[in-house]
């Protein structure tokens, strides 16, 4: 019985047949979690498979072919994990740009807590490589009848697939082989992906040269002016107090109605950091993305207009626009530079230092690690309040526990929004602090049981973000025009990253021929324009096109989103 077993687990056809398997798994479980008609179905099963069999027959080492398919293996465990996390589509160029723009910690932060899907990857795909290895040092090999038929046979299929494949792409309506087929479009992403490090590479010189020919458009009465810039992270608007949650996450925000205008439907048009963060800070947008590669940040453009600058971040540093946008402040800082973890409210001395250093034009941008995952180490533990918060593990199981957790965070970044707007109020002059979040969050929320953001398909819940702006009394006083355009516009549909960056410029009166008035929230001209979402190929598509599940669009319905 042992030796059966034996023979079965190490020889070489029992070697080619697992790894056709282990191979296949992405391809069965994208057939049943995307939305595919029978042909391409049978493309998806049939041509990958002929062509993996094909690979291995091409020797009597199974065990060298093996290796000669480590990228493929690679692929298919990487792509087995995003079904876990996701439950669906395929590893996106996004995906690829995350890992790269992730820094170590941050990375072991959140895989060391995905362990049920990292052990059954490492159980279902390390034991081949290893039994490869195996096989090659003993000189195992299969038998030259044997891989011939193999290889014959691969060979029809490989035929059949490609007959398929001329139909598929003749006779189904929006087939794309660069986009439908696996692994044919894990291969083109990676292609995107080196394209985007490029230009990214390469954006000191395309940007060279450019210049907003900003001014300053308020008149200089000697009273100082602040402008504060806010970024949350993977903030949602429906665990905020003002939006209806029941929990009161945001005590002193609310507390701050007098000051504070609301905007409730707001959408962010990217569920990922390293391209929502940067459209936030910038005139790119969903519509037109690549001026990024072009064009410099607000923070530039109030440069311009005679502002002193300040970034500060508690985010390490990723290599992407990010990062670019903050150097162009006259002072920045990333508090993580020293390697150390730190609260967001080890900002508050900073920006306390900042504000009261005497600027009398000032612009002050704030990127916070907010509710990124592990949500209890975003707090200190004297400070939870929603108990218990312990759990870490990403498992449905423990639901309750990462929502008070990240419940925490929220609480903790109420604390910190309020105690920066307090600092520059009570340093006099006039006062604007628009803040929102580049994402939100899946926290198992229905029976897809998503978790975390950034995945392929977008949903509700990483959507919906958290949007408001302060004002001073005396900035409500003296612009009192801005003020109430805020307020009338505070119930129209909003596209965070569009309108940002037009409506600081407008709050702090700057002019520039790239802002536009229809896209700021401080204009009385404000309009509601097309939504639209950056797909994984920087593609603009219509929220109405996005394909959004059911229970997605019930939760726009509930919380009153605008659909269009």
């Amino acid at each position: 019985m042992g030796k059966t077993i034996k023979k079965l687990t190490f020889s070489p056809v029992a070697l080619f047949f697992w790894t056709l398997v282990v191979l296949m798994a992405p391809n069965v479980g994208l057939a049943i979690t995307e939305e595919m008609t029978w042909l391409p179905v049978l493309v998806q099963i049939i041509l990958p498979l002929s062509f993996y069999a094909l690979v291995l027959s091409l020797s009597k080492s199974t065990g060298k072919m093996v290796w000669w398919l480590f990228l493929f293996i690679f692929f298919a465990a990487f792509q087995i994990v995003l079904l876990f996390l996701f439950g669906n589509s395929i590893i996106g160029v996004d995906m690829f740009l995350n890992v790269l723009t992730t820094n170590p910690a941050e990375a072991f932060e959140v895989l060391g807590n995905l362990l049920t899907g990292i052990a059954t990857v490492v159980l279902f795909y390390v034991p081949i490589l290893v039994v490869a290895t195996i096989q090659i040092i003993k000189k195992t090999y299969m038998a030259r009848g044997t891989m011939l038929r193999y290889r014959y046979y691969s060979l029809a299929g490989l035929s059949l697939g490609l007959v398929l494949l001329v139909c598929a792409a003749k006779f189904t309506q929006g087939y794309r082989v660069l986009c439908d087929l696996y692994p044919v479009n894990v291969i083109y992403n990676v292609k995107l992906t080196a394209d985007r490090l490029y230009a990214t590479a390469h954006y000191s010189e395309t940007s060279a040269g450019f210049t907003y020919n900003a001014k300053a458009g308020h008149t200089d009465d000697g009273v100082a002016e602040v402008y504060i810039i806010a970024v949350g992270e993977t903030e949602r608007a429906d665990h905020f107090q003002h939006y209806g949650y029941a929990r009161h996450t945001t005590p002193r925000l609310v507390a701050e109605d007098s000051c504070a205008v609301w905007f409730d439907d707001v959408l962010s048009q990217s569920n990922t950091t390293h391209k929502s963060v940067p459209m936030l800070l910038s005139a790119a947008s969903a519509e037109n993305y690549d001026r990024i590669y072009k064009e410099k940040s607000v923070i530039t453009a109030f440069k311009e207009a005679g502002f002193h600058t300040a970034y500060l971040s508690n985010q390490r540093r990723n290599h992407s626009f990010i990062d670019t946008f903050g150097e162009e402040a006259d002072e920045v800082e990333f508090l993580k530079d020293d390697t150390e973890e730190h609260y967001d409210k080890e900002l508050l001395s900073r920006t306390q230092k900042l504000i009261a250093s005497g600027h009398k034009k000032l612009l002050l941008v704030v990127h916070l690690y907010g509710s990124h995952f592990v949500y209890r180490e975003r707090y200190q533990r004297d400070n939870a309040v929603f108990l218990p918060d312990d759990a870490t593990e990403a498992r449905a199981a423990n639901k309750e526990s990462l929502v008070n957790a990240y419940d925490n965070t929220i609480l903790e970044e109420d604390i910190v929004l309020d105690s920066i707007f307090r600092q520059a109020v009570y340093c006099g002059g006039r006062v604007a602090m628009l803040y929102t979040s580049d994402h939100g969050e899946n926290i198992y929320d229905d029976s897809r049981e998503l978790f975390l953001h950034a995945s392929p398909r977008a949903s509700y819940y990483d959507l919906h973000v958290p949007f408001v702006i302060l004002l001073s009394p005396s900035y409500s006083s003296l612009y009192s025009d801005n003020a109430q355009a805020l307020k009338d516009n505070s119930c129209k549909p909003v596209s965070s990253n569009l309108v940002v960056f037009h409506t600081m410029l407008g709050l702090a009166g700057i002019s520039t021929p790239l802002y536009n008035d229809s896209l700021s929230l401080a204009s009385p001209t404000y309009e509601c324009s097309a939504r639209f979402y950056l797909n994984d190929h920087n593609e603009p598509v219509s929220l109405l096109k996005l394909k959004l599940a059911k229970e997605d669009l019930d939760m726009f319905k509930k919380h009153g989103i605008t659909y269009k």
